[in-house]
């Protein structure tokens, strides 16, 4: 999903998602190489690379497992983390679900799901009246959830999220940041198979 223009999809009626019109040019990289370099949280020696992401983009949905199977095989001083991005106040829900998650140590039990209820199902797990039953009924202890949900913890994530997005100057999800040096995304490098390449090539610079 592209930042600039916002048309709801129809799977996710009312829904931050499903963006269009790219800000960067097309780059016959496949990359950009940031100007300022973004904050990172790992030691020298080690690589770290953001996966931005949305729960409201169907494309994030379809790139997970990619990403998921690329993860296997990146080398180990490789350090994979996500953001879930911000780009107005109508994500911060969104958002909070991610880092909840992340606070009770539920993501990979639940992450996964999360797209399946919002994209598929068309729950509006934006709502806290319908995530905190859903949650439960994953198997998640909906009291620890939701005072991570409401937690001034989470709060500080979504704002960090946003600085981190803005950083790297992220037009679209997914997109992956690396290093603090380097951004690609789907339509930069020309599809999620080309992006990962894409990657690969910049942690051996980085």
């Amino acid at each position: 999903m592209k930042r600039r223009e916002f048309a709801l999809g129809a799977t996710v009626a009312a829904l931050p998602g499903f963006l269009a019109l790219p800000a960067y040019a097309q780059s016959n990289k496949g990359y950009v190489e940031l100007s300022q370099k973004a904050p990172v949280d790992v030691p020298a020696g080690q690589v770290e690379v953001i996966e931005f992401f949305s729960y409201g983009c169907v494309h994030c949905m379809h790139f997970e497992p990619v990403f998921n199977a690329w993860k296997k095989t990146a080398p180990k001083n490789v350090v994979v983390r996500l953001e879930h991005v911000g780009f107005q106040s109508s994500f911060e829900p969104l958002q909070r679900i991610y880092y909840a998650l992340e606070a009770v140590g539920a993501v990979d039990k639940v992450h996964g799901k999360v797209f399946e209820a919002l994209q598929v199902q068309r729950k509006r797990l934006d709502k806290p009246d319908v995530l905190f039953p859903w949650i439960a009924e994953q198997g998640v202890d909906r009291a620890k959830f939701e005072q991570a949900y409401k937690s001034f913890g989470v709060a500080s994530k979504v704002r960090r999220a946003v600085q981190l997005q803005e950083a790297y100057k992220v037009e679209g999800t997914p997109a992956l940041g690396i290093a603090g040096r380097y951004y690609t995304d789907g339509s930069m490098a020309g599809g999620f198979e080309r992006m990962l390449q894409v990657t690969n090539q910049l942690i051996k610079t980085a």
